[in-house]
């Protein structure tokens, strides 16, 4: 009689457990800054036999290599605080603009037109004629791409202007466009539009990755006009079809030398994806003044370029002097920055952080509430705006910097999604953003709200305020 396997089976479930757990444990201590995180992904490996390690390769390695385009980026060592040809009152945001040019390794762009547009109603018809009337390329990232009413209109769009013999090149993320299917990616695809899934596959082995994703929206034209912003591609961006359950949104439209900082980020992740370089005029062509606005675009990503839109957000906070203005569908930013505005509070400057009253993530709105008491001890103003959900990110600074794009003011923006966001010195624009922001200042939070919550509310919001680095 053969001898039981289950011996065997529980020896080599054991020895495959140590030897994960013990990698697990030598790539965490090399590459985990983060005690608290490294600590935790140890623990779990460990304890969790198999399935923690699983997990940690799943969720917790936050680097990938990706190959990049270099041209245009400023040289690390340039270390010269240059007087800012911007709007009055800006002298004291030098110090600001020579830390983004380290942070980024771009140049601030001086000469361009940036156009704010609300919503799917006012950027979708925009987006749509510069694709229609594209002479040369089309390049378009998105984190969702639906097919629906308004893809469907964006889908035909770029078919055409392959079938005009434009260079068009798609980009959409491989799980918030459809992990298992989509839609979108299949219809261009057949009609041999080149279009790529970021970091994707139908193979879950083959997509180690899980929890790197591109949230870029991105859309440049013949590489002389650009949009970007939150807005994603999808009906639900459209407050005329549905008022009652719409997302709100902000967009913008540049123009000018910025735009080639687009172009080069969208390039990056083309390369990235597919391999492919694009290069020449129909991508890059001279750029001739448009406006009077700087900008500068800031990628990041958990590669060469993390944490940059997060180190860039604490300098600004640094070097406010009257006011901050923060509107973003999600707060979970880590304790550095919690810190740097409690201080500028401190120090007499008007810091208003604006929340949607209910996300599209209850547990992000839970975690939330346990997360902003040392900003209401501070003297932040924390406030609420009523439904519909604004999906904007969008901050200012002393009525002539805003800061806006893709990233939402959590860690996973921060820290483990490939973001884009665009810095602009130009009072106007800044006057419109703050506008916005102020508009929306509803309900405001205080302590007293925070302690009116029942143990049970407490209990689950501070469990959710546990899986901060993740929701």
């Amino acid at each position: 009689m053969p001898p039981p396997l289950v011996p065997y089976v529980a020896l080599a479930v054991s020895i495959a457990h140590l030897a994960l757990a013990a990698g697990v444990t030598l790539h965490v201590l090399s590459h985990k800054r983060n005690p608290g995180s490294a600590v935790s992904w140890i623990g779990l490996a460990w304890l969790s036999p198999v399935v923690g390690s699983v997990l940690y390769v799943l969720l917790g390695i936050n680097r990938v290599r990706r190959r990049a385009r270099s041209e245009g980026l400023a040289s690390a060592e340039d270390t010269t605080i240059e007087t800012l040809p911007g709007p009055p009152g800006c002298e004291h945001l030098a110090g600001l603009e020579l830390a983004a040019r380290r942070i980024s390794r771009r140049h601030v762009q001086a000469a361009n037109a940036v156009l704010m547009l609300a919503n799917g109603d006012a950027a979708y018809p925009q987006m749509l004629a510069a694709i229609h009337g594209a002479a040369s390329s089309v390049a378009l990232s998105s984190y969702i791409f639906r097919a629906d009413g308004v893809g469907h209109e964006f889908i035909a769009a770029l078919i055409g202007a392959r079938r005009r013999k434009v260079e068009v090149r798609v980009l959409i993320d491989g799980y918030g466009g459809g992990y298992l299917r989509s839609a979108t990616y299949r219809r261009l695809h057949h009609a041999r539009v080149p279009v790529a899934r970021f970091m994707h596959s139908a193979l879950p082995w083959r997509m180690p990755f899980l929890n790197l994703r591109t949230h870029r929206k991105i859309l440049c034209v013949d590489g002389r006009t650009a949009f970007t912003g939150g807005l994603n591609i999808g009906a639900e961006n459209v407050v005329a079809d549905d008022p009652h359950r719409t997302v709100l949104d902000t967009h913008f439209r540049f123009e000018g030398p910025v735009v080639a900082q687009l172009s080069e980020a969208f390039a990056a992740q083309w390369y990235f994806s597919t391999g492919e370089m694009l290069a020449g005029a129909a991508w890059f062509p001279q750029l001739e003044p448009a406006g009077d606005s700087l900008a500068r675009a800031i990628t990041s990503g958990p590669d060469q370029d993390l944490e940059k839109i997060e180190l860039l957000v604490l300098e600004a906070i640094a070097c406010a002097r009257s006011s901050i203005r923060v509107m973003t569908p999600y707060f979970l930013p880590d304790d550095r920055i919690i810190t740097a505005l409690a201080l500028a509070a401190m120090r007499n400057v008007e810091v208003d952080i604006v929340l949607p009253e209910h996300s599209n993530h209850p547990s992000v709105d839970w975690a939330m509430r346990a997360h902003i008491g040392p900003l209401l001890a501070a003297g932040c103003r924390v406030w609420t705006h009523k439904p519909p959900f604004d999906h904007s990110k969008l901050m200012t600074v002393d009525g002539i910097w805003c800061l806006v794009g893709s990233a939402n003011w959590d860690m996973r923006s921060f820290r483990l999604n490939f973001e884009i966001n665009l810095e602009v010195y130009h009072s106007g624009l800044v006057e419109q953003v703050s506008a916005k922001i102020i508009a929306n200042r509803h309900t405001r939070l205080v302590q007293a709200d925070l302690d009116r919550r029942s143990l049970p509310m407490r209990l689950r919001d501070n469990a959710a305020h546990l899986m901060l680095p993740y929701l």
